[in-house]
């Protein structure tokens, strides 16, 4: 159980999974925790400067986050986190567009599947799959396993039908050659 002074809670999507952040600050004594996933990563007691920046690192690949303390008026403070240098809003948008994520059932259980985009690495439940990438006539396939199961991830232009064509590159992922919806994560 997580201390009572938990003044704010960020949930943070990594390539390797998604991280909730959790910070307890005790505005009379200074105190200072950080929580990971429900671990605490950071712990400072009677800090006599209640603002200030928390730096530590989150998930497998170590990406900086640092969570920032302003005073906004007499006892009432703003807490803001920062991820690999960026505000959590920017850091998000930027992933959106950097990354793909699929969430799909197989054999019963849950994978969270995440490509990489500027590096074609693939992450299932958060370990780097071994993955192996093609050049096809229509893009690229980068081909990995889950269980017994073929998985594909097809990159290449969209087309539409007859003339119209849409802009942009189209990532799709094939489990046993059926493609799975990209999720909203």
């Amino acid at each position: 159980m997580l201390g009572g002074d938990v003044v704010a809670v960020w949930d943070v999507d990594l390539s390797d999974g998604v991280y909730r952040i959790e910070f307890a600050h005790g505005t009379t004594t200074g105190k200072r925790i950080v929580y990971v996933n429900g671990k605490e990563v950071i712990r400072k007691d009677w800090m006599f400067k209640l603002v200030g920046r928390e730096t530590f690192m989150v998930g497998r690949c170590q990406t900086k986050a640092s969570i920032n303390i302003e005073a906004v008026g007499g006892f009432a403070y703003e807490y803001s986190l920062n991820v690999d240098g960026k505000s959590l809003q920017k850091f998000v948008d930027d992933r959106a567009k950097s990354t793909n994520t699929w969430v799909v059932n197989v054999d019963g259980q849950d994978f969270r599947i995440v490509l990489e985009k500027d590096t074609m690495d693939v992450w299932c439940n958060g370990q780097k799959m071994d993955a192996t990438g093609e050049f096809v006539d229509d893009g690229t396939e980068t081909h990995f396993t889950i269980g017994e199961h073929d998985c594909c991830i097809k990159v290449g232009t969209g087309t539409g039908t007859g003339k119209k064509k849409k802009n942009g590159i189209v990532h799709c992922l094939l489990l046993d050659g059926q493609k799975i919806p990209a999720s909203t994560q």
